[in-house]
């Protein structure tokens, strides 16, 4: 029997697409199985700062979740929502004991702030938003540094053979963990064969399919180029 949170009334609404932090949200509605109503927006299209859309959020960042009067804004936050309301016990994708729940979000802590913040975003910022926030060649260097020596803290965990970070069982963390991974090699930053394969484990499961093709972004100018 589910132990699924009751769900407040209300349409499921994504906002954004085109972009690792909204494939979080797909994914995570991917794996649980819950339809959603898809508002295909972009960031830098200009679509974050319509009227509409700063109504929702003043943030007027992507991804954003709607579930009636339920507003929420980043990402973690959305996949531990969609995990509470939406999973049965076989999907859940945060742990119900508190342990198992305490390891999930430190390892979702640890990617978001040592990989994602800390050193993947400050190399798209001082790259490629350079005409944005200035070109700062030293400084990507120093963030791909460091986090290749964060990836260590991976490396030592996938050591024992583990499929998932968790062990057995795929959680947010992976979720979070993988998008973190494209990201990192895509910016060249060393990533070790172990975690390549960990990686490659994680976007073989049906629902990264499912979820890849639905933040896709649209095929129009204001799209072309969007990174993470």
């Amino acid at each position: 029997m589910s132990t699924a949170t009751q769900k407040p009334d209300g349409a499921l609404t994504v906002w954004g697409v085109g972009t690792s932090r909204t494939l979080r949200a797909h994914w995570a509605l991917a794996e649980v199985g819950a339809e959603y109503i898809r508002r295909p927006i972009g960031a830098r299209t200009g679509e974050t700062k319509s009227a509409e859309f700063t109504a929702i959020t003043a943030r007027q960042k992507i991804p954003v979740l709607q579930h009636g009067d339920v507003v929420l804004t980043e990402s973690l936050a959305i996949i531990a929502y969609v995990s509470d309301c939406f999973a049965a016990d076989e999907n859940r994708l945060l742990p119900l004991d508190p342990l198992g729940r305490a390891h999930c979000l430190e390892w979702c802590a640890f990617a978001l702030t040592e990989l994602d913040a800390t050193s993947l975003y400050v190399i798209r910022r001082h790259r490629d938003l350079a005409h944005i926030y200035g070109a700062a060649p030293d400084v990507c260097e120093a963030a791909a540094t460091y986090s290749g020596q964060q990836m260590r803290a991976l490396d030592r965990a996938l050591s024992d053979g583990r499929t998932y970070i968790l062990g057995d069982d795929f959680s947010a963390a992976d979720i979070i963990l993988s998008t973190c991974l494209d990201w990192a090699r895509r910016y060249e930053v060393p990533v070790s064969t172990m975690a390549v394969a960990y990686n490659e484990r994680l976007t073989a499961r049906p629902a990264f399919a499912i979820a890849k093709a639905r933040n896709a972004p649209p095929e129009t100018p204001a799209f072309q180029g969007l990174n993470p």
